[in-house]
C-alpha cells in the first residue's frame, strides 16, 4: 500500500520541498502532493481564501462564466453547425465531457478510499469536481472550424508566405507555431498574463492546470504525430506547476521540458475519447450518414447478448418506437459500458500511473471487447463520417477563411508601420500584444486573436477583409 499525507478540505496544502529529480530515476507521485488546491498566480493569498465552495468548484463557475468557454457554443466539433438537425459544437461536447469526467472521478475516488483509507477526509475526494472542470476547459483553445483550422495555421509557417519567417525566429518559438496546438493554446489561455489582465491569468489551481495537459512536453518533442502540452512562452509556467506537484521530470537539465502526465489526464481523457467517438456515432444517426441498422450494430456491439436481449425488450416494454430514441437509450448504455470499463482500469492500474509508466489511454486497456467495439467505431467513423460531404464541405471552406485570415493580419504584424496594417492592428482587442516591438510577441497576438474567434466572427471578418461584405449602415 502506498503512503499518504493528509490534507484536510479547503485546507492549504502544505509546501512542498523543490523537486529536484534525476531525469534518469522515476519516483512515485502522491495523491496528497497531487491533489493541491494552490491558485496560479496568487500563492501568496492561498491561506486568505475563505469560501463555502472547494477551490476547485470555484475553478468551475469561473470557467463557465468566461467569455471564451461562451464562444464555444459556435465553434464546430465535428459537424457543420446548426442547420434543420442540431449536433454536436464545441461547447456542447465540452458539458458532456464535464459530466461523464464528474462520474469518472468520483467513482475512482469512491474506489481508491476504499483501498486507501487515509485518502478519505482528503483533497482527494474532490477529484470528481477536478475532472469535471478540466472538460469545460479541455477544448477552450481550439481554433475556428477544428482541425481544420489548426491545420491552416500550421501550413501557413510550413508551406505558406510564414516559411520566410524561419531565420527571424527561435528554434523554439518555430516549433511552437508550426506545430500549433489546440491542447497548449488552452494551456496559454488559463495562465497567460494578457495585456491589462491579472497575473496567472484564470488563476485556476494548480491540479486543475495539470489535469488538462495531455501531452507533458514541449513543441521541440513533438514529433510526427505533432502533439504538445505548452507554447515556449508558457513552458516556465507548466514546469512550475508540474513541480509543486511533483510530476515526474524525465527531461535531462537544460532539454526541453517532459514530464509525466498529471493522473487525472486520463480521466478526462477518457471522457473525450468516449463522448467524442459515441456521440459522433448519434449525431451521424441523425444526419442520415449512418442508417439505423449500422448505428444499431455498432453500439450494442459494445454488450454481451444478455445486455443486448435486456436493452431491446425494454424499449419493447415501454413502447419506444422511435428510432432516434431508440439510439439515445443504446447510447447511453454504451457510455456506461465504457465508463465503468475506464474506472477498473484506472483502479487496477493506480500504480503504475503514479510511477509514470502506465502507457497509452484508458481506453487503449480495457477489455477487449469494449475496446474492439471501440475501435470498430473508430473505423467507421474515418471511412463515412469524417470524410462525408457535409464535413469536407466545411472543412474546405474553414480552412480558406482561415488561411486567408492568417496571411492578411500576420503580415499586419511583421509590417505594422504600413497604412492597411494599420487599420487591420485597430481591430484587435486591447488584450492582445500586437504592438510589441518583439516580432515572437506579436506574431503569437495574431494567433491569441484567431484562435479565439468563433466559426461565424472569423467567417465575417474573412467577408470584410476581402472586401465582399460590408457593414449595414
Amino acid at each position: 500500500m502506498k503512503k499518504y499525507q493528509v490534507t484536510l478540505p479547503h485546507q492549504s496544502t502544505p509546501p512542498q520541498p523543490p523537486v529536484g529529480r534525476d531525469h534518469e530515476k522515476l519516483n512515485d507521485m502522491n495523491w496528497n502532493q497531487l491533489i493541491s488546491n494552490k491558485r496560479f498566480g496568487q500563492e501568496e493569498r492561498h491561506a486568505l481564501r475563505h469560501d463555502d465552495r472547494s477551490e476547485f468548484k470555484r475553478d468551475g463557475d469561473r470557467l463557465i462564466y468566461s467569455a471564451p468557454f461562451r464562444r464555444l457554443q459556435n465553434k464546430t466539433q465535428v459537424f457543420p453547425l446548426p442547420g434543420s438537425v442540431f449536433v454536436h459544437n464545441r461547447l456542447t461536447h465540452s458539458l458532456e465531457v464535464s459530466s461523464l469526467g464528474k462520474s469518472l472521478g468520483d467513482d475512482v475516488a469512491r474506489r481508491l478510499t476504499e483501498l486507501h483509507p487515509e485518502l478519505r477526509g482528503t483533497l482527494f475526494e474532490e477529484i470528481g469536481t477536478i475532472v469535471q472542470t478540466a472538460g469545460l476547459a479541455h477544448d477552450m483553445g481550439n481554433p475556428p472550424f477544428g482541425h481544420s483550422g489548426e491545420k491552416a495555421i500550421q501550413t501557413y509557417f510550413t508551406e505558406g508566405p510564414g516559411s520566410q519567417l524561419r531565420s527571424r525566429v527561435s528554434d523554439a518559438f518555430w516549433a511552437d507555431i508550426t506545430h500549433f496546438e489546440g491542447n497548449a493554446n488552452a494551456f496559454r489561455l488559463l495562465v497567460h498574463q494578457f495585456v491589462g489582465r491579472r497575473a496567472g491569468g484564470y488563476v485556476m489551481t494548480y491540479a486543475t492546470l495539470a489535469s488538462i495537459v495531455k501531452y507533458p512536453f514541449s513543441s521541440q518533442l513533438a514529433g510526427a504525430h505533432g502533439k504538445f502540452g505548452f507554447f515556449t512562452s508558457e513552458a516556465s509556467s507548466f514546469e512550475k506547476i508540474a513541480d509543486e506537484l511533483g510530476l515526474i521530470r524525465l527531461s535531462a537539465p537544460g532539454a526541453p521540458l517532459r514530464y509525466t502526465r498529471h493522473p487525472l489526464v486520463y480521466l478526462m481523457e477518457a471522457a473525450d475519447d468516449i463522448c467524442y467517438e459515441i456521440m459522433d456515432i448519434e449525431d451521424s444517426h441523425k444526419l442520415k450518414i449512418l442508417s439505423y441498422e449500422e448505428t444499431r450494430e455498432l453500439l450494442l456491439g459494445f454488450l454481451d447478448t444478455e445486455t443486448q436481449a435486456h436493452i431491446l425488450r425494454r424499449l419493447e416494454d415501454e413502447g419506444v418506437t422511435d428510432r432516434n430514441e431508440q439510439v439515445v437509450y443504446m447510447r447511453a448504455c454504451v457510455v456506461g459500458a465504457l465508463e465503468r470499463a475506464c474506472v477498473n482500469t484506472f483502479v487496477e492500474n493506480e500504480a503504475a500511473i503514479l510511477d509514470g509508466t502506465f502507457s497509452g489511454s484508458l481506453i487503449s486497456h480495457i477489455e477487449p471487447e469494449l475496446r474492439d467495439a471501440y475501435q470498430r467505431c473508430v473505423a467507421l467513423s474515418r471511412q463515412k463520417i469524417y470524410r462525408s460531404k457535409p464535413v469536407l464541405d466545411v472543412e474546405l471552406s474553414g480552412y480558406k477563411i482561415m488561411e486567408t485570415l492568417m496571411e492578411t493580419l500576420i503580415s499586419a504584424a511583421i509590417h505594422p508601420e504600413k497604412f492597411h496594417s494599420q487599420q487591420l492592428i485597430c481591430r484587435f482587442s486591447s488584450q492582445y500584444a500586437i504592438e510589441s516591438p518583439d516580432l515572437e510577441t506579436r506574431i503569437m497576438a495574431v494567433l491569441d486573436y484567431i484562435s479565439g474567434m468563433t466559426d461565424i466572427y472569423a467567417l465575417d471578418i474573412y467577408q470584410k477583409i476581402e472586401g465582399i461584405a460590408l457593414p449595414i449602415v
